[in-house]
């Protein structure tokens, strides 16, 4: 198996490895099944320039890479290049939004941080996945990575509703994760009454499963719109501290 995932690698038609392995049919539709590209998935972020944003991305960035600066490890120190996206020079910049809209989706998103940084990804510009360096926490809340960030009462002035991850999947500062997030958007009627909440089906960060079947009733706190909708943008927080991202991109799906 090894010398087929080799072969495959280096561009070997199916046929030819089904014939060196004498391994018949079954080598040869195994090798076409995982040959088969993913459809369906958009790409927000191409590595090469911000276009599949909104016009107001301020500061943001695109660079080749992002270590820690090693004077300051709450800092970056990028490189220049392409397919990483940065928050500026300062580390604090706009939130951005995607051009497209979406309602039920997938999404795919790597993004790092440096120690202590702050930042989230806001499902239809509503309801936040947090991004934090939460690396080493015991007991994660939702305020730390991959939290449901809390709705907030502005008027009395509380958070309420937020959704701890079952578990810290944290890595440490500087180092790329991973969000792979099955969002249902929520529901309405003919009047656009409300009928049924949003709702995170499944998220998944760095390969370890922190939520299922998560509902939120309405926004989450510093939400970029108040109201709930059929589709939305993806919206990044730029403004709480330095963050980077790369390979964003998402699947728009009908879930029941």
């Amino acid at each position: 198996m090894k010398y087929l995932h080799i072969q495959r690698r280096a561009g070997v038609s199916a046929l030819l490895c089904a014939l060196l392995l004498g391994g018949g049919v079954w080598v040869q539709n195994l090798a076409a099944e995982d040959d088969k590209p993913e459809t369906g998935w958009i790409e927000i972020f191409s590595g090469k320039d911000l276009n599949g944003w909104t016009k107001k991305t301020g500061d943001w960035e695109i660079v080749g890479d992002v270590p820690l600066n090693p004077d300051n490890p709450k800092a970056f120190a990028p490189k220049p290049g392409t397919g990483v996206m940065v928050n500026g020079k300062g580390g604090r910049d706009t939130n951005i939004f995607t051009k497209q809209k979406h309602g039920d989706v997938q999404a795919h998103i790597e993004f790092t941080v440096p120690k202590g940084s702050n930042s989230g990804v806001y499902f239809q510009g509503r309801y936040e996945v947090q991004v934090f360096d939460s690396y080493g926490v015991k007991e994660a809340e939702s305020s730390d990575c991959g939290g449901i960030y809390k709705r907030y009462n502005e008027k009395k002035s509380y958070g309420f509703e937020g959704h701890a991850p079952r578990l810290n999947a944290s890595l440490p500062p500087g180092e790329w994760q991973v969000f792979d997030v099955t969002f249902r958007a929520p529901r309405f009627d003919k009047n656009g009454k409300k009928i049924e909440d949003a709702k995170f089906v499944k998220v998944v960060h760095n390969g370890k499963v922190i939520h299922e079947n998560v509902s939120t009733t309405g926004p989450t706190r510093a939400a970029a719109f108040s109201d709930e909708k059929p589709l939305g943008p993806l919206m990044i927080q730029g403004d709480h501290g330095p963050v980077a991202y790369r390979n964003i991109r998402i699947k728009p799906i009908k879930l029941d």
